[in-house]
């Protein structure tokens, strides 16, 4: 098969679940559960410029929602659980037998933080897991022996670092969140026995499921780009995406100016347009992988969060602005909670697009945003060539 560069954004778009389109009135579990299918993965951050990172993904493609109702869909249901994918994400709870190989790959290797706690406070991370056992679910300062944030590792006290230890290692798992704290339990009180008496995949297994989850949601992918989603080395990789070709589990296809080997879904659907607009948080799965972006929209985007703010770019977090197939502009958006309005303190438009089409799509949807974050007005900033006509039109 061969594709044009139009036809694989298409394609990617349409896998990541943004057709057939935001629906119309309430959202219940069976749209998140859409969403969920279609992206797999909800990235889990902790900055909370606008709202925490992982609502806005499914707001782009669903429209406004209560973001509590996906945290009961999520936590109450069960239908999802926290574990290190793409960086620290949601997963589908029915994925949970496919994490074996890493959980045994963080016990193989301990971050040096454990390895440095293990040495000099020993039966610590076992007194830790014993006290989940007993009280679960539990949070790091409840331990009746957290110690302090003085110590290693992005400051955590010891408890939270023999915590963060048994639920990469698997022996304890999140619970919940309260305030974004998180709460841990032991495996089997959260994971749905149905799920939890599985047996474990072994790494061929669970690195088969892993590639298969991926090219459904990427529609059209390179090796680096399969292998990405799930943060997975080309290495291990490599010679199972071979075994899954000759399996039909993956097409192989040529894609007009990639100059590497790439995949499709063997039900990859190539819709013939993909009309809609969304505001695109930078820990959207559409946007992972940077590289991929430039090379499906032709779109440089890089988050600035880390940069010093004189030498940023656009701004400290902006959102691509997605219109149809194109990502057509980019805004320096922030939650001004103490005043109740959403900030749009830079608003840049990419070359060659009509102006004032995409100010009035861009209008429309930061109103939408801010009414989902219950925010009262927009207010304009001054950065940005496209902010003048969103002023004018606004």
């Amino acid at each position: 098969m061969r594709l044009t560069q139009q036809q694989a954004r298409r394609a990617f778009i349409a896998a990541q679940g943004f057709t057939p389109g935001r629906p119309a009135g309430s959202i219940t579990s069976r749209h998140f559960q859409r969403v969920v299918d279609r992206v797999t993965l909800l990235q889990i951050d902790s900055v909370n410029v606008v709202t925490r990172a992982h609502y806005v993904p499914v707001f782009a493609r669903l429209g406004p929602y209560d973001r509590a109702a996906l945290d009961r869909f999520i936590y109450k249901r069960r239908a999802m659980f926290e574990y290190w994918c793409h960086e620290q994400s949601y997963v589908p709870v029915h994925l949970y037998p496919a994490m074996g190989m890493r959980m045994a790959a963080f016990a193989a290797k301990p971050w040096r933080a454990i390895r440095a706690l293990m040495a000099e406070h020993p039966g610590y991370i076992e007194q830790v897991k014993g006290e989940v056992a007993a009280h679960g679910p539990i949070s790091a300062r409840e331990l009746s022996d957290p110690g302090t944030r003085s110590g290693p590792w992005w400051g955590y006290g010891k408890g939270k670092i023999a915590l963060e230890h048994l639920f990469s290692t698997g022996q304890i798992a999140i619970s919940h969140r309260s305030n974004f704290e998180r709460f841990y339990d032991l495996p089997e009180r959260v994971i749905p026995p149905e799920v939890f008496d599985q047996p474990m995949l072994d790494d061929h297994g669970a690195m088969r499921v892993r590639l298969r989850h991926s090219i459904r949601s990427l529609g059209v992918a390179t090796v680096a780009d399969l292998c990405d989603y799930f943060r997975t080395t080309q290495k291990k990789a490599g010679p199972v995406i071979d075994e899954m070709v000759a399996a039909g589990e993956l097409e192989p296809v040529e894609v007009e100016g990639w100059d590497r080997r790439a995949f499709a879904d063997p039900n990859l659907s190539i819709p013939r347009s993909v009309p809609g607009r969304a505001l695109v948080a930078p820990f959207d799965s559409l946007v992972w992988d940077r590289t991929r972006t430039e090379r499906m929209f032709g779109f440089h985007y890089r988050i600035e969060i880390y940069v010093p703010a004189p030498k940023r770019t656009y701004g400290y977090y902006v959102f691509p602005f997605r219109l149809d197939d194109r990502m057509v502009a980019r805004v320096d958006l922030k939650a001004d909670r103490k005043d109740g309005v959403l900030r749009a303190q830079g608003v840049f438009g990419e070359d060659g697009i009509d102006e004032i089409h995409v100010a009035r799509e861009l209008r429309d949807e930061l109103a939408l945003m801010a009414q989902w974050l219950g925010l009262g007005r927009i207010v304009l900033g001054r950065r940005g060539q496209l902010m003048s006509t969103l002023r004018a039109v606004s």
